[in-house]
């Protein structure tokens, strides 16, 4: 699968909201802060969808109504100098926990934000053993999610 446009964590509000309101959990070499999502979904257009309930003269069948949609899973990785080193070292830390959330984000369910944090030590590890650490945490913190 691939880790499209609306799937970036990109505004500073959103990291501060995962932050804030979300829950961590410690995999070694990198935090997983994860939070669902605060933001209303836009629609295929761009432009937000109504929030308000729909006028007296539209049917009230459940067929009329419209549904509701969950934004599809969003990540945001960060790799502080101070944590990871200089800058090739950080971006291939950014690089590694990308493609492992690019593989599994079907373990996160959509309507949910998560923010991976590096550490020093994700560039000593190998590859399989990050993709283990964030699987676990991923069925631990979201056990209903598909595989």
């Amino acid at each position: 699968m691939r880790f499209r446009a609306e799937q970036h964590l990109r505004r500073q509000l959103d990291f501060q909201h995962v932050r804030t309101h979300g829950r961590r959990h410690d995999c070694g070499a990198f935090m997983l802060w994860y939070a669902r999502q605060s933001a209303p979904v836009p629609d295929v257009a761009g432009s937000v969808s109504d929030p308000s309930p729909p006028s007296a003269d539209a049917s009230s069948s459940p067929a009329a109504l419209p549904e509701k949609k969950l934004a599809p899973a969003r990540l945001g990785v960060v790799a502080s100098r101070s944590a990871v080193g200089n800058a090739v070292q950080r971006a291939r830390a950014k690089r590694r926990l990308r493609e492992v959330f690019r593989h599994h984000q079907t373990l996160v369910p959509a309507g949910h934000d998560l923010l991976l944090v590096a550490r020093n030590s994700l560039n000593r590890l190998e590859y399989r053993e990050i993709e283990q650490r964030f699987v676990t945490a991923c069925r631990k913190i979201f056990p209903s999610a598909q595989a």
